[in-house]
């Protein structure tokens, strides 16, 4: 559960982030809008963690900055400004599903059925939200919404995936797609858009916590939940964006909360309960099968072979000696890599 309440700040954040763009930021600007977010919070991680890409991760890095940072940066920025606080962070609470389809595609976790319930509560929760707003939706701020919604969602669930099977740290690895993603966006915005936007007072606060409480920190804790927990239960604490939006949005904005959206709000949280990870059972979204990491071994090691059904696929997802459970496997791993594959066959044979 610490994983999840730490995977629930980016929700929050981000939430939180709609206001702040839409009233503090100017709006003629989205492309330097996301080119500020991203490149100084970046900067700031990569002074963190003190490491460089190293073989892949130059080309992944360039990827998930396009995908995550650069795109996903400018749809956001774009639907902040067309559509109300509320509206905007609804919107994107069609997330759960796209990603739990994505997550099926591109790392083989099968949505469990607590997820794929909440995904549809939640996604009735939001139909509500909308429904009972008090107008002033823009089609193309919901069309930039559901753009953002489609490229995140493939873009963390390819995060999740080269940050289970490769070297690099949570911290690491943001810090690079970030700074990628904003050395990307850079001179795109001195093209398109001219000479930077004059920056006020207000609007250097508001810079400040976009880049460094609703980028930077939130982008840790969004990874580090997605390394660490299936990425149906990752999605819907995703809903906690519109809860916070709808919420901020009303007290601070003045914008009117009806009745038909308090209901929507309590459907919202009804699904991300449902996808906590003890509602889910201990194999949800985790496809595997008994015995991968031969008898004899620890009880639990078939938790760490996720998804696995080659042996090269089980040392990917265990370079550390820590399983994605939680649990570390230090004796599997000696056993594996000191007698090797042979001749655990053989005994196994026995």
């Amino acid at each position: 559960m610490r994983w999840v309440a730490l995977t629930a700040v980016a929700p929050v954040a981000w939430g939180a982030n709609y206001f702040v763009t839409h009233a503090f930021l100017p709006a003629d600007h989205p492309l330097y809008g996301a080119a500020l977010r991203a490149l100084p919070a970046g900067l700031v991680l990569l002074a963190l963690c003190r490491r460089r890409p190293r073989g892949a991760w130059w080309g992944r890095s360039a990827v998930l900055g396009l995908l995550n940072v650069s795109v996903f940066f400018v749809l956001v920025f774009a639907a902040s400004q067309l559509l109300p606080t509320s509206v905007a962070s609804t919107v994107m609470a069609v997330s759960p599903l796209v990603m739990m389809l994505a997550a099926w595609l591109l790392v083989a976790e099968r949505p469990g059925a607590a997820h794929l319930a909440g995904a549809a509560i939640g996604l009735g929760g939001v139909g509500l939200m909308l429904l009972g707003g008090a107008g002033g939706i823009s089609v193309p701020g919901v069309l930039a919404s559901a753009a953002a919604v489609l490229v995140s969602s493939f873009g963390h669930v390819l995060t999740k995936r080269w940050n289970t099977a490769g070297d690099a740290g949570v911290l690491a690895s943001t810090a690079w797609q970030l700074t990628a993603g904003g050395l990307l966006l850079l001179p795109v915005a001195v093209v398109v858009e001219g000479a930077p936007p004059p920056v006020s007072p207000s609007a250097f606060l508001a810079f400040c916590y976009v880049g460094l409480v609703a980028t930077a920190l939130a982008f840790v804790a969004w990874f580090a939940g997605l390394r660490r927990l299936p990425a149906g239960t990752v999605g819907l604490i995703g809903l906690l964006n519109p809860v916070t939006g709808v919420l901020l949005g009303t007290v601070v904005a003045g914008e009117v909360l009806t009745g038909r959206q308090l209901g929507g709000l309590a459907l919202v949280l009804v699904g991300v309960a449902l996808g906590r990870p003890g509602g889910t059972g201990r194999r949800a979204g985790r496809p595997h099968r008994r015995g991968t990491a031969g008898p004899g071994d620890a009880p639990w090691a078939d938790d760490c072979a996720v998804g696995s059904r080659q042996p090269r696929a089980f040392r990917r997802t265990v370079p550390t000696g820590r399983c994605l459970g939680g649990r570390t496997a230090p004796v599997v791993r000696r056993r594996i890599t000191a007698q090797g594959w042979r001749e655990r066959g053989a005994r196994r044979g026995r």
